[in-house]
């Protein structure tokens, strides 16, 4: 079976990396493993996988930091891990990049589907869109996932890019929460829609639209639209 893609599974517990290997490499999946958040990271940079499994419990450098770390400097695609299933959790792993989360115990089965459904939105977001939008001080570059302001490179997470190259690719027209969830994140996230409410928040810290002709405007009880101004 060809490779379909090269995926880095970290967590600490043995029993895990040998599932979600099996079924991985059942799929036509090459993966390395990584049993803590040092050598999660060194691994990352080593290999560059095209996906990372990354549980939120890690020993030496926990999950969440793992992440915050990678998101400095890349965009790979990262589904969360955890014991733990709160809310907040949930939302806390998002807003720091993650593509997606699964909550422990789960079948591999469902991890090789969510696999293939995160590289799948991804390699659509590439493909099928117009891959650079420009306006007033403003650029999105979905293929690279990049923005700029002002031709000054801003440090976004892929989810922000994601969100704001959706509504800035649909001038005028309003998303409201649901939309947006069902849109980036995919029909199989059922996370809070408070979530895309922090996302916003953030996305209009890092581009500030002062002085510019266009806004990230909130719609009262609805959500949110890519204005431009008269």
């Amino acid at each position: 079976m060809s490779t379909v893609g090269h995926i880095l599974i970290c967590d600490d517990q043995f029993i895990i990396h040998e599932t979600i290997s099996a079924y991985l490499k059942a799929d036509g999946f090459t993966y390395d493993s990584a049993y803590d958040g040092e050598e999660a990271l060194k691994k990352a940079q080593e290999t560059t996988p095209d996906l990372i499994i990354l549980d939120l419990m890690m020993p030496k450098i926990n999950g969440i930091e793992v992440c915050r770390t990678l998101r400095k400097t890349t965009d790979v695609p990262i589904i969360m891990l955890t014991a733990k299933g709160e809310e907040i959790d949930k939302i806390l792993g998002l807003e720091l990049g993650a593509d997606d989360y699964i909550v422990k115990p789960f079948s591999p089965r469902e991890v090789v589907a969510r696999v293939k459904t995160v590289l799948r939105r991804r390699t659509s977001n590439t493909k099928e869109n117009e891959p650079i939008l420009r306006y007033e001080g403003l650029e999105i570059n979905i293929s690279s996932y990049e923005v700029r302001l002002n031709g000054n490179l801003v440090h976004c997470t892929p989810k922000e890019v994601e969100i704001v190259y959706l509504l800035a690719s649909h001038p005028g027209q309003v998303f409201d929460r649901e939309q947006i969830l069902l849109k980036v994140w995919g029909s199989d996230y059922f996370g809070d829609t408070r979530s895309v409410d922090t996302q916003i928040k953030r996305i209009r810290q890092k581009i500030s639209s002062e002085n510019m002709r266009w806004s990230i405007r909130s719609i009262y009880g609805v959500g949110y639209k890519f204005e431009i101004l008269s």
